[in-house]
């Protein structure tokens, strides 16, 4: 899928659920993605982080590249990296339709955005808790989708942060109505209407979706929450 028909599929069926691979069960990986599939699950959100950006260390562009093959999902990259325009091209390599970087650590994006773009990938910028929305304004118009984060990034299964919502209206007001707005960390029934009232469009889950017995009526019932709060907005 080119990236123009990936953000017109992202667009179209907002609200997304994109359960968060960090928490998938990586000794049957096979299974885990038919099961994604099965619960209808048409994006994929791979964590990716390097021990130095975050206190964490996760897997790489050649995991998800052996993946790709599994799903017709696609493949939303979260680089959590020191240094993402080295490693940048491994992602579009491996498949990836969408592939985000982090604000602090390349405070000037616009470079890397268009580099992004131009291999054919959606180009995300992503921003930290404690990051104004201020510091994105450079990348107004030159990428396709925003990232709130919700947690602090490194670690899954924390807390939704109070103030999501208010920072995802920020970034919907600085973007436009154009730009997906995504949000990570803490989603669930119970925090993921707030988001989707304030203009959220794709919603990254990793114990929501996979501590559930069923992730297809996990991503569904999500789903419907996130459709009511943004219909009654």
């Amino acid at each position: 899928m080119n990236a123009s028909a990936s953000l017109a599929a992202l667009r179209s069926q907002a609200p997304v659920i994109a359960p968060s691979m960090l928490k998938c069960d990586f000794g049957n990986l096979r299974r885990e993605i038919e099961l994604l599939d099965q619960g209808q699950a048409s994006v994929l959100h791979w964590d990716v982080m390097d021990g130095h950006f975050v206190p964490n260390l996760s897997y790489g562009a050649m995991v998800i590249s052996r993946s790709r093959p599994l799903t017709r999902a696609i493949f939303d990259a979260h680089l959590m990296i020191s240094d993402p325009a080295k490693y940048v091209d491994e992602y579009v390599h491996a498949g990836c339709e969408a592939i985000t970087f982090h604000i602090e650590a390349v405070p000037q994006p616009v470079e890397l955005l268009r580099r992004i773009r131009s291999r054919g990938c959606l180009a995300g910028i992503a921003i930290n808790p404690q990051t104004p929305v201020t510091a994105l304004a450079t990348a107004v118009g030159e990428c396709d989708l925003v990232l709130v984060m919700s947690v602090e990034p490194g670690f899954g299964g924390q807390s939704f942060i109070a103030g999501s919502s208010e920072k995802v209206a920020a970034v919907r007001a600085l973007f436009g109505p154009s730009i997906v707005i995504s949000i990570d960390g803490g989603i669930g029934t119970q925090t993921i209407s707030g988001p989707a009232a304030a203009g959220c469009d794709l919603f990254v889950a990793g114990s929501s979706v996979f501590d559930a017995p069923d992730y297809g009526q996990a991503i569904q019932s999500m789903a419907a929450l996130a459709r009511t709060a943004r219909n009654a907005s």
